[in-house]
């Protein structure tokens, strides 16, 4: 999920959220204070800046950079011969900024993900709490999502998005920073 962050490998397990580039998103929790113990198993996951231009999510070119990340991962036992299994959480707040106009939003992101990741690219996500999802075809319009709850989302291997869930809510972040 954040291996690569909301850039051009969100399509790699960003995040992601985030994210999620956009084609995956990035995914947190808070940890404990002090972060994480030698030996916990628990790795730093840090989200790196990215770009993306007018028309792929918003309709203006957008900018992403984390001000809070303090996201690890930690691999999990595979469920099945051909997945990886990974963990994620950690405070994380990424500043999206509208390229054209300079306004910008601070998106707390810092919900917890479960991630499968398929041989073939495709990947199932158990979330609790917000991530930053970037999405071009699925069953959510072209746009960037601040999407928050207990959901799922499966992304196929050619990238579309399908969030799916009990108590799902979603926030327009091109509409805040139009």
């Amino acid at each position: 999920m954040r291996r690569s962050v909301l850039g051009t490998a969100l399509g790699t397990a960003c995040v992601t959220v985030l994210a999620l580039g956009l084609n995956t998103a990035h995914a947190t929790a808070a940890p404990p204070a002090g972060a994480t113990a030698q030996g916990s198993g628990w790795e730093p996951a840090p989200s790196a800046p990215w770009d993306v231009p007018a028309g792929e999510r918003c309709a203006f070119p957008v900018h992403g950079e984390p001000i809070v990340d303090e996201v690890v991962s930690r691999e999990l036992p595979s469920p099945a011969e051909g997945v990886t299994r990974t963990a994620y959480k950690g405070d994380l707040v990424i500043r999206v900024t509208n390229k054209e106009t300079g306004a910008h939003y601070d998106a707390n992101v810092s919900g917890t993900a479960l991630v499968d990741v398929h041989a073939s690219g495709a990947q199932f996500w158990r979330v609790l709490g917000p991530v930053l999802l970037g999405v071009g075809d699925g069953n959510l319009a072209r746009g960037l999502y601040v999407v928050d709850g207990a959901y799922t989302l499966d992304i196929s291997p050619t990238g579309a998005k399908t969030v799916a869930g009990p108590a799902v809510r979603t926030d327009s972040i091109c509409a805040r920073i139009a």
